[in-house]
């Protein structure tokens, strides 16, 4: 089984603004609401490449309800920990420019922290677990060292997607992947620039840390593939683009979706290059049909 794991779920409030100004009243030609969150994303990606998931993480609050409904009505499987705060709602404005503005997370009691755990007893070696983004401020410091401890302790397997210090203490554990921007892999090294050259000696560094495989995404540059022996570029794909949020997680579901089935690390790439593109040429995370016709587009070559 694959869980994915949210720690800060969000309804994401989008709003189409044409001519958004700043200190004025503007008016949204349209406005949905969607279930958030990097792991939520990860797990619908998973939906829609044939893939089953379960989401685990935190919901609380009148919030939770249109997030449960959401969900249940896309068929995804969830196990979510409830807690008694209610679960944050993020802004984005599209118009000339996209715009993010994203509430603070939920406040979770140490009780309710300790029962989220509990449920990574029911895990086995055959499971992979996938942590993805930012953990609220009120769990304790080093969160996800917790977790991946816990996944580690029933042999089970892990990919995490977060920044900063969470990432670099994971890497030692040997996650399957890791997958930093290029903005986050400069942070995380200290780069001086973000040239080509910089960037292939950032991915050796992951692996060299002990990430069995790392992506870099450079958007709509293309991305970049480490493994402990060879290293793959996947040329840009020319489309119109629709929306960012959710491509990383597409990304790392594509790859997931593929590479414990057929360990061709190759075709993984592609497959989550395909959906991340797709996502991105999309209003909303990507269809399977909008997928496919993405697929036949990827071009990956060993550098």
């Amino acid at each position: 089984m694959i869980y994915t794991v949210t720690l800060n779920p969000s309804i994401d409030y989008v709003m189409e603004v044409a001519n958004y100004q700043s200190g004025m009243t503007n008016r949204a030609g349209k406005a949905i609401a969607y279930p958030g969150g990097k792991g939520i994303n990860v797990s619908r990606i998973l939906m829609a490449n044939g893939v089953e998931a379960t989401a685990l993480g935190f919901l609380g609050g009148y919030t939770s309800e249109f997030i449960s409904s959401a969900l249940d009505g896309l068929g995804l499987k969830t196990k979510f920990t409830p807690i008694s705060d209610a679960t944050r709602i993020n802004v984005k404005l599209k118009g000339q420019s996209e715009t993010e503005i994203n509430a603070p997370g939920p406040v979770i009691t140490t009780a309710e922290w300790e029962d989220f755990k509990r449920t990574f007893r029911q895990l086995t070696p055959a499971d992979i677990v996938i942590f993805s983004g930012s953990a609220p401020s009120s769990l304790p410091a080093g969160a996800y060292d917790e977790l991946i401890a816990l996944v580690l302790e029933k042999q089970a397997r892990f990919v995490i997607d977060t920044t900063g210090d969470d990432l670099q203490r994971a890497l030692p554990a040997k996650p399957i992947l890791v997958k930093p921007n290029r903005d986050e892999v400069q942070a995380l090294f200290n780069l001086a620039d973000t040239s080509m050259p910089s960037l292939q000696a950032a991915g050796r560094q992951l692996i060299d840390a002990g990430a069995q495989n790392a992506i870099i995404s450079l958007g709509g540059d293309g991305a970049l593939l480490f493994t402990a022996e060879h290293t793959y570029f996947a040329r840009p794909i020319v489309g119109q683009v629709k929306n960012s949020v959710g491509a990383g997680d597409s990304m790392i579901g594509g790859f997931v979706a593929s590479w414990p089935t057929s360990a061709d690390v190759v075709a993984a790439f592609s497959l989550g290059v395909a959906s991340a593109t797709a996502t991105t040429f999309s209003d909303d995370i990507a269809t399977p049909a909008k997928i496919k016709e993405i697929q036949n587009n990827v071009e990956v070559v060993e550098i």
